[in-house]
């Protein structure tokens, strides 16, 4: 090769000053705030990376010391031109790209290109910024440094560790499961936490418990339902229905009174102000929005959404963030809104103050409105649908962090009759405190709705009406959600708040977990990889592992570890792992159905191929026989023969009156007629209330994140419910249906769609005749 041309170095002191940022959405937000003298340009993201086609890390064995190849981007190439072209006619430049580590690197990466034509590097600066706003900008430019090498550093580490992980370990999958797989450091702790709680699903064996509760008559309207919890002095364990009728015989006989009244007060504190991984989880747990979902809509608000003409405006401050801390400007605001607006009962003495992590990155803040007084009403429309949803409940949060508790009056009776004793707990709020900004549902604090008459008094008799035991049995952990395992990873330090819902997405991806009625299970591949990794390298596939590598990259940052000494350490470990792993010459992964082959009587193993998972004799090629196959509730195989493969259902079809056959497709079961393709009829379930907006049907249609109730006539209609019906017309203000759902513990709630006129919600028992997506 030929030696690269100098390159002339210039610039131009009378000329703009030159911002780069990440986003080209950012630039019309920040340009209305500088005027002329600035010219803003945007990085479209990264621009280098490590190569594509080698690892790119070389470990010099005398000195342990690291070196890193960057290339650029096949597609940046213009980008990096034009931002050097017009850097050589700038008089200064800010680098102002994210304020986390893969911003700083960008920086870093383009700041060494400016160089490379700038005549004055001392005139580039690094400039970081929390929140878009003109006060925000300006005090960055005031506040002008370097580069951060120290960041730099930890991303460099991160991305070196991800990249000898998946360049290392995917050939030898390729070679022992199936050919295009890839594995993932902190995917591969992600996807094992899932294969783990489904082993623990399937293996769980449910005990037997029971529950007695007493209806006591108080007059000739009112009763008081309490549970036993005592008997001989001794809180109670019923095991069986045999110990459940010797006590209810033996309650049955008893006379009772009250024996003791408690009244307390329970305050209920806010909860903080968001960061990241609490966004995802509240906006899935209340907006049904996936993590990536949450992060896009958030971005949109963070860098800057059009209020009309042409006043664009940031609504939320940095939204990939661990920190709780809030600028002591937005304190301030924040306390004289809520003294202004709801009074001063709401306003506690000193602001609320949330301890962080010692891992956070504090010199971030807190998700939040940038403006409060951007009363989410006031707005709403200005923003897209999700947009709007999503700052309300990031408005909502934030100021309610700031309020009063929430003051219940708690009310305990306990009643007694010989060797028994009863208890009841009453709750009513008596403040609403910061609820009356932001609700929370509490399923505990549900329990405790218990209205309990007045004029209780202690020594009071009451009649024993009946007494009514119930049989339960223990569950199993629940599969995890996107929120539940975000929840997870960061409760256990794995990843961090830029790169959780890249972990969820890419598991997907790759094929190694799917989602069934929004709860993730392992898919056989994802079983196979899973169990080929932490058995193989189970010093760096594991929990404990991956959290303090996160630790270490935290110290990388903050200076007190080495990059080149943490990345060192690894690799030593890593590499004698890896040549005992590829070194095992053991043929393809295949797992063993515990079958044995219907044709020849060998063995039956899972094996994979690029159409999908099979069944196949161990006898083969000698014998051929194969088979599709599906796990039962407690993870055993079942083989799905052609005959089982379709079942008749007791429907005719009403095309051509052919019995109508249940099929499995890419979203699920579906009944069909099974003279396709001479007749194409699917059956829908149908409501028999006629969509709202074009009078067309409501049907039940699936998708891959579980059921839903659409219009007909989409795409011309886009009406759409997601959730469970119950056609039963709102008791308040009559609309025509009402919303269901069933918490862990069977209790159907019906609410009013209308949240905000009417607000109808009310708990009932169990419900059997309802449009419900049975688990079963």
């Amino acid at each position: 090769m030929g030696r690269k041309a100098k390159k002339t170095k210039t610039m131009n002191p009378n000329g703009p000053k030159l911002i780069i940022v990440e986003s080209p959405a950012k630039i019309k937000t920040i340009s209305k705030f500088l005027g002329k003298d600035y010219k803003i340009m945007s990085t479209l993201g990264h621009v280098k990376d490590l190569p594509s086609k080698q690892t790119g890390v070389t470990i010099n064995e005398k000195t342990h010391k690291i070196d890193i190849d960057y290339e650029v981007l096949k597609d940046k190439s213009k980008v990096i031109t034009d931002i050097c072209s017009q850097a050589k006619d700038s008089s200064e430049i800010f680098l102002a790209t994210d304020p986390d580590r893969e911003g700083e690197i960008i920086s870093w990466h383009i700041g060494q290109e400016i160089e490379d034509i700038f005549s004055d590097p001392s005139k580039i600066y690094r400039i970081t910024f929390n929140e878009i706003t003109k006060p925000a900008i300006l005090d960055a430019i005031g506040h002008k440094s370097l580069v951060n090498m120290k960041k730099v550093g930890a991303q460099q580490a991160r991305r070196v560790l991800d990249r000898w992980v998946g360049y290392e370990v995917s050939p030898i999958l390729w070679r022992k499961i199936k050919k295009g797989l890839s594995a993932g450091r902190v995917q591969s702790v992600a996807l094992l936490l899932i294969c783990n709680r489904e082993a623990s699903i399937q293996a769980f064996k449910p005990d037997e418990y029971w529950s007695i509760h007493g209806i006591f008559k108080i007059d000739a309207k009112q009763t008081l339902t309490a549970e036993l919890v005592k008997v001989c002095g001794k809180t109670i364990k019923i095991k069986n229905k045999e110990e459940s009728d010797k006590i209810v015989k033996g309650a049955s006989a008893e006379k009772y009174s009250i024996e003791k009244i408690t009244d307390s007060v329970r305050a209920k504190r806010p909860l903080p102000p968001f960061m990241t991984s609490t966004l995802q989880q509240d906006a899935y747990n209340k907006l049904g929005f996936s993590v990536d979902k949450t992060m896009s809509v958030a971005q949109k608000l963070y860098e800057g959404i059009s209020l009309g003409s042409d006043n664009i405006e940031a609504l939320i401050t940095y939204m990939r963030t661990d920190s709780l801390r809030i600028s002591d400007t937005a304190l301030s605001a924040t306390r004289e809104f809520i003294s202004k607006e709801y009074g001063q009962d709401y306003l506690p003495k000193a602001a609320n103050a949330y301890s962080t992590k010692d891992s956070a990155q504090d010199a971030h803040e807190a998700i939040r409105p940038i403006n409060v007084d951007r009363i989410p009403q006031t707005i709403e429309r200005y923003l897209e649908k999700d947009a709007y949803k999503l700052y309300e409940l990031i408005w909502r949060r934030f100021v309610a962090c700031q309020m009063t508790p929430a003051e219940y009056s708690l009310r305990q009776i306990e009643i007694a009759g010989g060797d028994y004793v009863f208890r009841v707990t009453g709750s009513t709020l008596k403040f609403d405190g910061f609820l009356k900004v932001y609700e929370i549902e509490d399923e505990e604090e549900q329990k405790d709705i218990v209205k309990i008459p007045k004029g209780l008094k202690e020594k009071d008799s009451l009649n024993l009406q009946k007494i009514d035991p119930k049989q339960h049995f223990t569950q199993p952990p629940p599969r995890f959600t996107e929120a539940s395992l975000v929840k997870e990873l960061e409760k256990l330090g794995i990843g961090r708040p830029s790169t959780y819902a890249t972990i969820l997405s890419t598991i997907q991806k790759r094929g190694y977990a799917d989602r069934e009625k929004k709860r993730f299970f392992p898919t056989e591949l994802g079983r196979a990889v899973s169990d080929m990794l932490s058995q193989n390298l189970p010093d760096i596939i594991n929990v404990d592992f991956t959290a303090k590598m996160e630790e270490g990259l935290d110290k990388i940052e903050d200076g007190s570890a080495d990059r080149d000494v943490v990345l060192t350490e690894f690799y030593e470990k890593f590499r004698k792992d890896l040549i005992h792993f590829g070194g095992k010459d053991i043929g393809k992964k295949s797992i063993q159905a515990n079958m044995k082959c219907p044709e020849c009587g060998k063995e039956l193993y899972i094996r994979f191929s690029k159409n999908g998972d099979f069944v196949g004799c161990s006898n083969y090629p000698e014998c051929k026989y194969t088979s599709n196959f599906k796990r039962d509730e407690s993870g055993n195989i079942q083989l799905v023969t052609a005959e089982s493969k379709v079942q008749t259902v007791d429907m005719k079809c009403p095309q051509c009156d052919r019995q109508l056959v249940q099929r499995i497709g890419k979203f699920g079961p579906f009944i069909a007629c099974p003279g396709y393709p001479e007749c194409k009829y699917i059956h829908q379930d149908k409501l028999s209330m006629p969509c709202p907006t074009c009078n067309g049907a409501i049907t039940k249609r699936r998708w891959k994140g579980g059921t839903f109730w659409g219009c007909s006539n989409y795409p011309k209609c886009k009406f759409a419910i997601f959730s469970d019906v119950k056609e039963q017309p709102c008791p308040k203000c009559k609309h025509p249906y009402l919303l269901l759902t069933k918490n862990k513990a069977g209790v159907i709630t019906l609410t009013c769609p209308n949240k905000e006129s009417c607000g109808f919600k009310e708990s009932t028992g169990h419900d059997s005749q309802d449009h419900e997506d049975s688990d079963k």
